[in-house]
């Protein structure tokens, strides 16, 4: 499931990055540490790490009611949990180039402007198990994130710090089946009695 938006967010980056970009980056979901980028990653990178996945009670709706199958058969799906993916985007430039900066503030301002183009992905994007579910994919980006002090992020990766910028994706995910019940009502009736 997690590397279906993976898959999405490449299509994403690489249907809309502009052409000179798209042509020559590396696309990378690996930990940005010191011994980034790893073999199978060629530089110019734009690298989207997965740091936090948790419960986000904001997107979560009821669930619905029983929903008729057939004589006296009903069906319910229970709520799907809500998910929030956090990532951190860095742009990383190709060894040995005049102004690595230059390079790295270009590709991250690109992919900036990729990804805060849609507040829920488009369909290109929704790959795999979720476009067989049919579930929207929100977005949230340039949010606080929940990394706490970037100083200390990158301290425990063993790396420089270096700009990034915060990306979250929020999905529903089920866990359950749906249950089936044929205890339908089929003759309502209401009793009153008169107390002496």
């Amino acid at each position: 499931m997690l590397q279906d938006l993976h898959r999405g967010l490449t299509a994403l980056l690489r249907a809309e990055l502009p052409e000179d970009i798209r042509a020559q980056i590396g696309i990378s979901f690996a930990t940005p540490g010191d011994d980034f980028p790893p073999a199978s990653v060629a530089l110019p990178a734009l690298n989207l790490f997965l740091y936090d996945i948790v419960s986000n009670a904001d997107l979560r709706q009821s669930g619905g009611g029983w929903e008729p199958q057939g004589q006296g058969e009903f069906l319910r799906a229970p709520d799907p949990f809500r998910i929030a993916c956090h990532y951190i985007v860095t742009a990383w430039a190709r060894d040995g180039v005049p102004a690595p900066e230059d390079d790295e503030f270009r590709l991250l301002g690109e992919a900036m402007r990729v990804l805060l183009r849609y507040r829920i992905l488009p369909p290109m994007a929704v790959v795999g198990e979720f476009a067989r579910r049919n579930y929207l994919i929100h977005v949230r980006a340039l949010e606080g994130g929940r990394l706490g002090s970037p100083g200390e992020f990158w301290q425990a990766l063993g790396g420089k710090p270096r700009p990034f910028f915060n990306y979250s994706l929020i999905f529903a995910l089920p866990v359950s089946d749906p249950e089936l019940s044929t205890a339908a009502v089929t003759d309502p009736r209401v009793d009153i009695v008169r107390k002496p």
